[in-house]
């Protein structure tokens, strides 16, 4: 048997892809439920390969320079998203990057409620507001015949909106305009079939009791809308009508017990099979309100 060669004086041993993660996931326990995903996929960044290639080479030793680095900027409550340049959203990979709001998994409920409303046939849909794009190209995505106008008072959400529509190949059926609400639409703008949106709507006082991941980082003018948290969704419906073809529907998120105040909202605003669905955790999470059928 061929003895092992002694290492040099000095000379230190990798540690393993493994050992480097279970040393990340006590520390990111500070700041995140999910510690361990969250070392994998900041592990998986910083080595340049899938989290897939990562875990099917764990024991495999690992000289990682830059994942301390981004390590440090998790541990500073920066979101993962920003330090990935990228996060999922309805099964879509979309650049993210700061201070736009990062997609949650309670706006996919906002597309899936939002295909279940739009015309079978070359629908025209509005998003507002839309951030990373992540409504208008989700859409997009789903539905072929599609015209999608986004808009939002951000420059670079139009910015990430394009870039997200060039990604998904859906850029030739996705126009984004600059400007707040609907004063951002070209004036000989027609009716739109479907308006989607994940407008602000968390209350001003509750801007303090936030995570510090969204304080920190992400755009308070995204989150807060007033008092009751309801100044952004009041104007979407109140201008909004005008800008639905008449059968059209108004799909859009809001807040933890929002939903009565939505309703009677809607209601005083014309809207007809005003109606609610729930998130996984069995909040009411997206509203929706249709604008009647001969409706003037």
């Amino acid at each position: 048997m061929t003895a092992t060669a002694p290492r040099p004086a000095g000379e230190q041993r990798l540690p393993s892809a493994a050992q480097i993660a279970a040393r990340a996931t006590e520390q990111l326990a500070s700041v995140t439920d999910t510690p361990r995903l969250e070392a994998e996929l900041l592990l998986a960044h910083a080595l340049g390969v899938s989290r897939t290639a990562l875990l099917a080479s764990l024991r495999e030793p690992r000289d990682a320079p830059a994942f301390e680095a981004l390590l440090e900027r998790r541990l500073r409550r920066e979101p993962i998203a920003y330090i990935l340049g990228e996060w999922e959203f309805y099964s879509l990979a979309l650049t993210v990057a700061p201070p736009l709001l990062v997609p949650r998994p309670e706006t996919e409920h906002v597309v899936e409620e939002a295909l279940k409303r739009a015309p079978a046939v070359s629908p025209r849909i509005l998003d507002v507001g839309t951030g990373t794009g992540c409504l208008a190209v989700a859409l997009a995505v789903e539905l072929s015949e599609a015209q999608v106008t986004a808009v939002d008072v951000r420059p670079e959400a139009l910015a990430a909106a394009g870039e997200n529509a060039r990604r998904h190949g859906v850029a030739d059926r996705v126009s984004a305009y600059g400007g707040d609400l609907f004063a951002a639409l070209p004036a000989d703008s027609a009716p739109f079939d479907l308006i989607v949106s994940n407008p602000p709507y968390v209350e001003t006082a509750a801007w303090d009791g936030l995570a510090p991941d969204i304080r920190l980082y992400e755009d308070p003018g995204a989150l807060l809308a007033g008092p009751e948290g309801l100044d952004v969704i009041r104007r979407l419906i109140g201008e909004g009508w005008s800008r639905l073809a008449p059968g059209g529907w108004l799909v859009f998120e809001m807040g933890d017990g929002q939903w009565p105040s939505v309703r009677r909202v809607l209601a005083a605003g014309g809207f007809t099979e005003a109606d609610c669905a729930c998130d996984l955790a069995g909040i009411p999470r997206v509203a929706m309100g249709r604008r009647p059928l001969g409706s003037r």
